[in-house]
């Protein structure tokens, strides 16, 4: 539910961080738009207004503080209930798709037409899905000028922009600044490309570099002790990346090498998701530990995702009924034989469509759902999880673990999985319907009881 006005006026006031990207404060004095935990003197009830979101405030002409930075606070569509077909065309431009695609080609995406999308837009945020994507654009673009170590013309063509021309006009236009004017200083720019992304809350970086190292592939994934490094596909151009934890408080740093720069929005949103940057974690496990006092004995432990929905797919098939070490073995061998030494990337839908998988070392019947499973996700990409629920040999938790770390869902309680029954016994009071919409950060935290 969104807060109340009289919600609001608190939270400012106290600089609540729980409500840190769900609202912005605009000061009507200053011209000024601020998350709500600016460190900034608090002005006056009366001189200010709010918005939910941060390209309202640049339409009502307002420009982004300088101090709190509006365009680093977390993002909170995660909390904001059912999804809806609005919610998701607000996704698929924040991440950039008008970016590669038109506003027909996206509307048919979403089974709705074009001139409906203008009016769903219209009617909640005032604006066209162009001029959202735009504010987006900038948003982002703003964020690189401040924390990333990039040249002016990679920033304009990484953000969505064609030309440096059309990065600088709509820039100032928006913001009455050039680019120039908010970029950092020649002499602080760094050898590697470099971002620095923020999240809020305790993080405990040890689970998830254990979590990730248990179940790494080798020659994909390296995970050192404080980092986390791996290959990646994203729209058939090849990208690496390197998280960096401990490097400043709240903050991780992302490395990067990009075959196309335009991919680093998505990049940049997949890195977010995969470990879980925008999450407020405290009161998730405020939430878990008024159900069941002492489930949580590691506070800070976010979920570890995987890059795609289709990965995690192929992790749960190969993980059904065995051991995680088992599972491993199994993936490894899989990347090994498609791959060889030069292992680039998770192997693709269709490349398990055109392998022999005789030499995995399972049973037969699994090696056939993974064929199924390939030969739908080959035929259809964005097929539903109903769609892999109607595969023989792929059940419920098949699709909740997929749904947990391929998509990052918050409220999938893997209640079925082998670890999480016998900790239940230890914790009783914990159900699918009372730990929502947590279900996921239960399930993370029963595993970690295991050892």
């Amino acid at each position: 539910m969104s807060p109340t006005p009289e919600q609001y006026q608190l939270a400012r006031q106290a600089r609540d961080a729980r409500f840190d990207g769900r609202f912005f404060v605009a000061v009507k004095t200053t011209k000024i738009f601020c998350r709500p935990i600016c460190p900034a003197n608090l002005p006056k009830e009366e001189n200010v207004e709010y918005f939910t979101d941060a390209a309202l405030a640049l339409q009502a002409g307002y420009r982004p503080c300088l101090r709190c930075r509006p365009d680093s606070a977390p993002n909170s569509w995660a909390w904001r209930g059912t999804q809806t077909t609005y919610e998701r065309a607000m996704r698929f431009i924040e991440q950039g798709e008008l970016q590669r695609t038109s506003l027909v080609q996206l509307s048919e995406r979403l089974g709705i037409s074009d001139r409906y999308l203008r009016q769903l837009f219209e009617k909640n945020l005032g604006m066209s899905p162009k001029q959202y994507d735009l504010y987006h654009k900038l948003m982002f673009a703003k964020q690189l000028l401040h924390s990333s170590s990039m040249s002016m013309t990679d920033i304009g063509f990484a953000s969505g922009f064609n030309s440096t021309r059309r990065f600088n006009d709509a820039f100032k236009k928006a913001l009455n600044l050039t680019p120039s004017e908010l970029k950092r200083d020649a002499s602080s720019v760094m050898n590697h490309q470099l971002i620095e992304l923020s999240y809020r809350g305790g993080y405990d970086w040890q689970y998830t570099l254990d979590f990730y190292r248990l179940r790494s592939i080798k020659g994909l994934e390296i995970i050192d002790d404080n980092s986390y490094q791996r290959y990646v596909s994203i729209d058939d151009t090849q990208a690496w990346f390197k998280v960096v934890f401990g490097t400043k408080p709240n903050k991780v740093l992302l490395e990067f090498e990009l075959e196309d720069v335009s991919q680093l929005k998505k990049l940049v949103v997949q890195v977010r998701r995969m470990f879980d940057l925008d999450v407020d974690i405290e009161f998730v496990e405020q939430h878990l530990e008024a159900i069941q006092p002492g489930v949580v004995i590691r506070s800070g432990i976010r979920m570890p995702g995987v890059w795609s929905a289709w990965e995690a797919g192929v992790r749960a098939i190969l993980g059904q009924q065995v051991s995680i070490k088992a599972a491993i073995n199994q993936l490894n061998l899989l990347v090994s034989t498609l791959q060889g030494e030069n292992v680039s990337h998770f192997p693709t839908p269709q490349e398990l469509v055109n392998t022999d998988l005789s030499f995995l070392k399972m049973p037969q019947s699994r090696k056939e759902t993974l064929r199924r499973f390939a030969q739908l996700i080959a035929s259809e990409p964005e097929a539903d999880f109903a769609q892999w629920l109607a595969l023989k040999g792929i059940g419920p938790w098949t699709i909740n673990y997929a749904a947990l770390r391929g998509l990052s869902e918050p409220d999938r309680f893997l209640e079925g999985d082998l670890v999480v029954k016998k900790a239940r016994q230890h914790f009783t009071q914990l159900t699918a319907q009372n730990v929502s919409p947590f279900g996921s950060y239960a399930t993370f935290h029963l595993w970690s009881h295991a050892g």
